[in-house]
């Protein structure tokens, strides 16, 4: 007899599958990779943050969170400024052309989004979250 919660695994993974590939043909048409985005998406509206924080904040690992961080310096998005307070370490900040990509990015993704999820009623997407944060918190 199999396990009762192979279904929600299965079911949780296509999910996934459809949310990210819904969500990362957009983001490329943005012209951005997904993490890209999420990088954009994280440090639009601030003052930037060390990069420590920006992996906590981001759904991206620290051995990619560099090559994603330099792409997107190449790109004139982003820059690294070395705090005085700690030369050894950098806070990853917008450039004034990052701010525009994030301040057109990421309302129109929010937009595109709103498509699919728009659907659901305020009440089965606050369903939805909690027992998504259940599933999380059993681990």
């Amino acid at each position: 007899m199999k396990p009762s919660f192979l279904p929600v695994i299965r079911e949780l993974a296509r999910s996934y599958q459809a949310f990210t590939h819904y969500s990362a043909s957009h983001i490329r048409e943005l012209g951005l990779t997904p993490p890209q985005f999420d990088v954009i998406c994280t440090l639009g509206n601030t003052q930037g943050m060390p990069l420590c924080k920006l992996a906590e904040k981001t759904l991206i690992t620290k051995g990619t969170l560099t090559g994603v961080i330099d792409r997107l310096e190449d790109k004139g998005l982003l820059k690294r400024v070395v705090p005085p307070e700690n030369r050894r370490s950098f806070i990853a900040v917008l450039t004034p052309e990052g701010e525009k990509v994030f301040n057109s990015a990421f309302p129109a993704h929010t937009e595109y989004l709103e498509k699919r999820l728009g659907k659901l009623s305020a009440d089965e997407l606050d369903e939805i979250r909690a027992a998504l944060e259940k599933l999380r918190n059993a681990f």
